[in-house]
């Protein structure tokens, strides 16, 4: 598989919240960077990351809207969005949208990095004023 194919891939299973189809695609020593330059090390770490992400949001998704590929890197752009559900409720007032950039770097036919540019004010908001 190319770099670009292989971050495709890998956003698909993000959209289908499947984690064990992520860790599929990590390597070993992946490393997660998010907006605030957090960063999570390692694949266990991540798969548990990945799920309690999704538990919080769990119709989290990437949409594409432009591709770019540069070696080893592949840069998604478009939005992400989701619905903040601390109870496990898709309710309306609390679906966001946000524009997004995420870069992969890829080793072989894994995702050694991955890292999110999006501005998570929206999610970051609701977290605080809404239980």
């Amino acid at each position: 598989m190319t770099p670009l194919q292989v971050t495709q891939k890998f956003v698909e299973r993000i959209n289908a919240a499947d984690v064990a189809g992520l860790a599929a695609l990590m390597t070993e020593d992946h490393r997660f960077i998010d907006s605030l330059g957090n960063e999570v090390s390692g694949r266990e770490a991540m798969k548990a990351g990945w799920a309690g992400y999704f538990s919080m949001v769990p119709d989290y998704r990437l949409t594409a809207q432009q591709w770019l590929c540069d070696g080893p890197v592949a840069v998604m752009l478009g939005t992400a969005s989701g619905t903040y559900s601390p109870d496990g409720s898709l309710r309306p007032e609390r679906r966001w949208t946000t524009p997004v950039a995420c870069r992969a770097a890829v080793r072989g036919d894994l995702v050694a990095e991955w890292q999110v540019y999006a501005d998570n004010e929206p999610i970051r908001q609701m977290m605080r004023t809404r239980p």
